[in-house]
Parts: structure tokens; C-alpha cells; sequence
């Protein structure tokens, strides 16, 4: 333009660039405040930030083993190490240099995490978004500290190397001085007394509590409960406790599982779907097994197959997965050995074989409950009533003595017997040595466990199975040795079929195998073995359980009116402020609100209440029908079952009642703490009758 300076003409074109970026800007921000973050996002995600710590809780665990074992087994190793000059400590820079750092996941995971957290705090703050920012920022936080451990524990992990603390059991538990195989177990069953000796609800195997809480839909696990469960359970097995490692897990994925879903509020539905997510992780990340992990959440924990529940445990095996590979290493569990069907008549064999495995997992399901029972003081005769009296750690400790005294016969009853799986798989054990370690793994096991040591019984299961397939195989390849395949063959479909049966999940234990194994040659002998070994198990245990109501068909025999509490609903003109003192007042927290012609609308949780409390401060003429929950009005006569399914689908912890029976209406009030009381009332009177199943084979009935 004429008569206009160049400078001029370059500093509106600024301006007027700088205007038009602000307004892109503001519009971007105006379109990402709309953006709303439901829960069917955020539960995938969750899944995997809840795997990234199950790995991690496996990895921890695994150390915390080793370092028991080497304190035991080999502490003059330790000391060696400590001493100035050691040749093994100048191996730690060795050792530190092949371990598996990742640095991908820190490249990855920073920004994301960082982006996250941008991200929350360009959302403008207001309604739902709130809750938009806080997820976010949860997650992000999240997954910055699993970063922050995965690291150190790492190191950790070489550190385990160096000092020698994984031993190979099969050849060292043999050369142990005799007091030393004495007197260990009873000293970590003593310790795992004196852990959990306030702690009665960490006592278990791990599963079949997961199982409960996900089948009650509580509100989760603690995660400090997980914590001791992992620190309890290492004892034993570094001691020489008969138990596996993956119950331990189980139990640990799934309580920090429950502290995210809390957190993030979730409902009742969806943190039992983070429960079988931290589940399936644990076993995805102690057997470096992510389909098998992932099958035994949906299969075992949940109990259903549906589309909703296929990401986020997917996503949490898979992030188990990749961070049990740095931690513990890329290696499977066994060894993998290659086996095929040599003729196809041997499917025969393997029939019996699943025969022979429901037998093993329902006497191992059976001797577990009489064991525990008998500890416990609820058997008859004298020795349970006097072990009855006696505290957990003195219980822990006689169990020791007997499986000290069964590993004199034989070393696979020491630990988890890992080592011994990979022998019978290889065809390296005679018959002698698998029969006998088959009957005293399963005996040590469940004294192990029913003394009140703290372990799992996943794995013993594994090798029990293993012995009896191995021992099996022997025997059918001696009588036909060119129609059969070797021993190993039995021995690893027998790990499976035992683990199928012990759980009644075929699907998990034939996977499981499959996937460890990676023989596709065997999955025809698998699949007829898990089948058959579960469905004999299932029938055993249906046959000679006692019939009991389910919890289901229990509510379903009882009307409202046995729990309903009479409570006067609240007038409909009653402020904010006096409205929260009646509500600290109550016993539940909760209270009816009826409308101006008297009828019953809805309920004011203090909860609720929460949510509102800053709109109620700037407007203190807010009354109790401005704040109230419309909910449904319960009869007194529908049953519980009914009631307790409205307050799913409402997502509240109370219903109001009216009962229309006699002249005058009477008000009251339905809580789901009562129901849960009335249940566990329940469940207490059968447990002390002895009819409460305990082993994983019975709880999901």
C-alpha cells in the first residue's frame, strides 16, 4: 500500500495474528471442555495402570523370596558377598549391565503421563469435569510412580543375581545341613504367626477371597492387606512352607486394584472388573503368561465371558506382562519341551489321565478343608480343640515341623517346587520319586496352608499334577513304548489337568500349559484331560457338599420388612444446614424425603450430600427435595433379592420402605449394610459348622 511503512504494515499483521491465535485457542479449549471422559473410557485404562503394578507387586514378591531363601539356604553366600574384595560383588556392574532396563517405557511413559496431567489442567473446572480432572490426574500420578518403582526394582533384581539368592532347589535342599531343613519351617511359620496375628481376614490362599469379594460385589480389598498377604507369604516359601506364589499375587493385584477403583469411584460393578484385572495380572506376570492370566480373571474370577470385560483385563495382563518380563526376566516359567500325540488311539490314555487328576484335585480341595478345620478347632476330638486354642503362629509352626519332616523324604516338598515341575516334564524322575513326591507335595500343601501358613495353591497344584502325569506316563509307556509318548508328555498335561480341576477352570488350566509349553502338538491331550479332570472334580464336590442357599436364593427367601428400620421421613422444607446435623445424627447416614402431599420421593445421603455442599453454602435456601436422590420406594413384603437389585441399578447403599400392612403406613428405611450383615451372619454360622467352603475348587459355588 502507498504511503504505508513497511514496519507498520509488519507490526498489524502481528497484531492481527496474534488476535486470530488467541481466538483458535480459546475455541480449541471451549471444544476440549466439552469433551467428557465416561467410565467406559477410563475402566481399560485403569486395567492397565492396575497390570503395570502387578507386575510389579510379582516382581517384588519374587525378591522378597529370594532374599528369605538366601538368608536361609546359603547365608554364608551373603556373606561371602559383603566381604571387602569379593569376587561375586565385582560382578554387580556385570550384572546390572544385562538387566532388563527398558528405557522405552520412561521415553513412553513420562510424556503421556505429562500430557495427562496438561491436559487436567486445561479442563475447566465445573460439574463433571471435576471429575474429568481428577481421573486424570490419578492415572498420570499413577503411572509416573510405577515408573518410579519399576527402576529401582530392577536393580533390585540384579542385585538377587549377584548375591545368588535364586538357588536350584532340586540340587541344594538335598545338601542342607539336617537343622537347618528342621528347623526352618517352623521358624517362618512362627514369623507368618506373629505377621498376621491381627490380621485374621489375610488368612487364605488368596483366590478364593478375591472370588467372594468380586461375588458380593463389596467395595474391594485393602491394599495394606495385600502388602502383608505378599510379605507373609514370602516367608513361608523362603522358609520352606509347602505353597505357591500365585495366590499371594492374586490377593495383592486385586487389593491395589480395589484402592484405584475407590479412588477413581468407581461402582460395584465395574471395581469387580478391576479386581479380576489385578487378578489376571498377578498370573500373567508370575507365569510370563498373558492369555492365561487374562482367561483365569474371566473364567475363575468373574465367571462370565463378555464383551465389556475383554480390554481392560486384556490390557492389564498385557502391561503385567511386559513389566514382569524386565523385572523377572523373559523367560517362561518351564522349560519348554516338545511333545506330540503319537497315536491316536493314546487319547484313551489321556482320558484316564483326567480321571486320575479330578480324583487328585478333590482329595487335595478335601484334605485342605479337613486340615484347616481341624487347626482351627472346629473338628472333633481333642487334638482340634486344643489346636483350637492355640495361636496362629504355634498352628504355623506345627504344620512346619511336618513338612520339615517330609522334606527328609523328599526335597520337592521344600518351597514351590518349581525345579522338580521342570524334571517330571523332561522325563528326568523315576517312579519312585514321583509317587512319593506327588502324595507328600499334596499332603505338605494343605498342612502348610490349613496350619495357617499364608501361600497359594495354584502352583503346588501345577506340580502335584506334574508327578502324577509323570508317574502315570511311566507306567503307560512301559506296558506300550511304541504307541505312547515319553513320560514328560504326562507329566505336562497332568500339570494342567490338576490345576483344571483344583479351580474348575478348564479353559485356564489348558491355556495355561499351552502357553508356557508353546506345543501346539499337545493341546488335543490338554483339552481332553482339563475337561474331564474339571468335570469329575465339579460332580465330586457337588455330590458331597451340603446343600446351602446360595447368597442369591438365601435374600430371595426373606422380605424387607426383616431388615426394614422404621425412620420418619424428612419434611420436604428443611434446610440445607440443620438437614446435614440430622444426617451426622443417623445411624446409616441416610434418610427418607417425602414431598409436600407426604409421599415418599427419595433419599439424602451424606455422601450425596458431599457433592452439593459447595452449591449449598452460596445458596443456604436450598431445601432437603432440592438435594434429594429420587429413588424407588421399596414394599415390605418384596424380598431382599429384589431390593438389593434396585440398589445395583440405583448405585445408592439404601432404600426407603413402606409398609402397607397394617391400619396406619409405617416408614422405614433398607440398608445394603444390613443386608451384607444379615450375609455375613450367615456364612459365620455355616463356617462354624464346618460347612463354609474354602478351597478355590468350592467358593465361586
Amino acid at each position: 500500500m502507498p504511503g504505508v511503512h513497511p514496519r507498520h504494515l509488519l507490526r498489524t499483521l502481528r497484531t492481527a495474528l496474534a488476535a486470530r491465535t488467541r481466538e483458535a485457542v480459546q475455541a480449541s479449549l471451549e471444544a476440549f471442555n466439552r469433551i467428557h471422559l465416561p467410565n467406559a473410557a477410563v475402566l481399560p485404562v485403569a486395567g492397565a495402570v492396575v497390570g503395570l503394578y502387578s507386575g510389579l507387586a510379582a516382581g517384588l514378591f519374587a525378591n522378597l523370596i529370594g532374599l528369605v531363601s538366601g538368608v536361609v539356604l546359603t547365608p554364608a553366600r551373603l556373606l561371602e558377598v559383603l566381604r571387602p574384595g569379593s569376587r561375586t560383588a565385582k560382578t554387580l556392574w556385570e550384572a546390572f549391565a544385562e538387566a532388563d532396563w527398558h528405557p522405552e517405557y520412561a521415553i513412553i511413559g513420562v510424556p503421556v503421563a505429562g500430557a495427562a496431567l496438561a491436559l487436567a489442567r486445561l479442563i475447566k473446572p465445573g460439574g463433571a469435569r471435576d471429575e474429568v480432572k481428577r481421573r486424570m490426574r490419578v492415572l498420570a500420578l499413577l503411572v509416573l510412580g510405577a515408573l518410579g518403582l519399576y527402576y529401582p526394582l530392577v536393580a533390585l533384581t540384579a542385585l538377587n543375581v549377584v548375591f545368588a539368592l535364586t538357588h536350584a532347589l532340586a540340587e541344594l535342599v538335598p545338601m542342607l545341613p539336617w537343622w537347618t531343613v528342621l528347623l526352618a519351617p517352623p521358624l517362618g511359620g512362627l514369623v507368618v504367626g506373629h505377621i498376621l496375628r491381627n490380621h485374621p481376614e489375610t488368612h487364605g490362599h488368596g483366590v478364593p477371597e478375591v472370588v467372594m469379594a468380586v461375588k458380593r460385589e463389596e467395595r474391594g480389598l485393602p491394599a495394606r492387606r495385600g502388602l502383608l498377604k505378599l510379605i507373609a507369604s514370602a516367608v513361608t516359601i523362603g522358609t520352606g512352607g509347602s505353597a505357591g506364589r500365585e495366590g499371594p499375587i492374586v490377593y495383592g493385584g486385586a487389593a491395589f486394584a480395589s484402592g484405584v477403583g475407590r479412588t477413581l469411584g468407581f461402582t460395584r460393578k465395574e471395581l469387580s472388573v478391576l479386581l479380576a484385572c489385578g487378578a489376571g495380572a498377578g498370573i500373567s506376570a508370575s507365569f510370563n503368561a498373558p492369555i492365561a492370566g487374562a482367561m483365569f480373571a474371566m473364567e475363575i474370577i468373574l465367571r462370565e465371558f463378555e464383551l465389556r470385560v475383554f480390554s481392560p483385563i486384556i490390557l492389564a495382563s498385557v502391561t503385567a506382562t511386559l513389566v514382569g518380563r524386565g523385572v523377572l526376566g523373559p523367560h517362561a516359567v518351564l522349560q519348554r519341551t516338545t511333545y506330540r500325540l503319537v497315536n491316536g488311539f493314546e487319547v484313551l490314555n489321556y482320558v484316564v489321565l483326567g480321571l486320575l487328576c479330578g480324583l487328585l484335585a478333590f482329595a487335595f480341595a478335601r484334605l485342605l478343608h479337613q486340615l484347616e478345620r481341624i487347626f482351627h478347632g472346629h473338628a472333633r476330638g481333642r487334638v482340634s480343640a486344643w489346636l483350637g486354642r492355640q495361636t496362629l503362629g504355634t498352628r504355623a509352626a506345627i504344620g512346619g515341623v511336618g513338612v520339615a519332616l517330609m522334606v527328609f523324604a523328599h526335597p520337592a516338598v521344600w518351597g514351590s517346587g518349581t525345579d522338580f515341575v521342570n524334571l517330571a516334564t523332561a522325563g528326568k524322575l523315576g517312579l519312585g520319586a514321583l509317587l512319593v513326591g506327588c502324595v507328600l507335595k499334596l499332603v505338605a500343601t494343605a498342612l502348610t496352608i490349613g496350619s495357617g501358613g499364608s501361600g497359594g495353591t495354584f502352583f503346588p497344584s501345577m506340580l502335584i499334577g506334574a508327578l502324577a502325569g509323570g508317574a502315570f506316563g511311566t507306567l503307560v509307556h512301559e506296558l506300550l513304548p511304541f504307541t505312547t509318548a515319553p513320560s514328560g508328555a504326562y507329566a505336562m498335561v497332568g500339570t494342567a489337568g490338576v490345576v483344571a480341576g483344583f479351580t474348575r477352570g478348564p479353559v485356564t488350566g489348558l491355556m495355561m500349559l499351552y502357553e508356557l509349553s508353546g506345543n501346539y502338538a499337545i493341546i488335543l491331550p490338554l483339552m481332553v484331560t482339563c475337561t474331564i479332570s474339571s468335570a469329575l472334580c465339579h460332580s465330586l464336590v457337588e455330590r458331597r457338599a451340603p446343600r446351602r442357599l446360595s447368597d442369591e436364593e438365601l435374600l430371595a427367601t426373606m422380605p424387607v420388612s426383616t431388615l426394614m428400620v422404621p425412620v420418619s421421613p424428612l419434611p420436604p422444607d428443611i434446610r440445607v444446614r440443620p438437614l446435614v446435623d440430622m444426617l451426622l445424627a443417623a445411624e446409616d447416614g441416610v434418610l427418607p424425603v417425602q414431598d409436600c402431599q407426604g409421599r415418599v420421593v427419595g433419599i439424602v445421603q451424606l455422601e450425596h450430600l458431599r457433592e452439593v455442599w459447595r452449591e449449598a453454602t452460596a445458596r443456604p435456601e436450598l431445601m432437603a427435595t432440592d438435594v434429594a436422590r429420587r429413588v424407588p420406594v421399596l414394599s415390605a413384603v418384596e424380598d431382599l433379592g429384589s431390593a438389593l437389585r434396585k440398589m445395583n441399578l440405583e448405585d445408592v447403599d439404601a432404600l426407603p420402605v413402606l409398609d402397607t400392612r397394617g391400619p396406619e403406613p409405617v416408614h422405614g428405611l433398607l440398608t445394603r449394610a444390613a443386608i451384607r450383615r444379615r450375609l455375613f451372619a450367615e456364612h459365620t454360622r455355616l463356617h462354624d459348622e464346618g460347612r463354609e467352603p474354602v478351597a478355590p475348587t468350592e467358593v465361586s459355588q
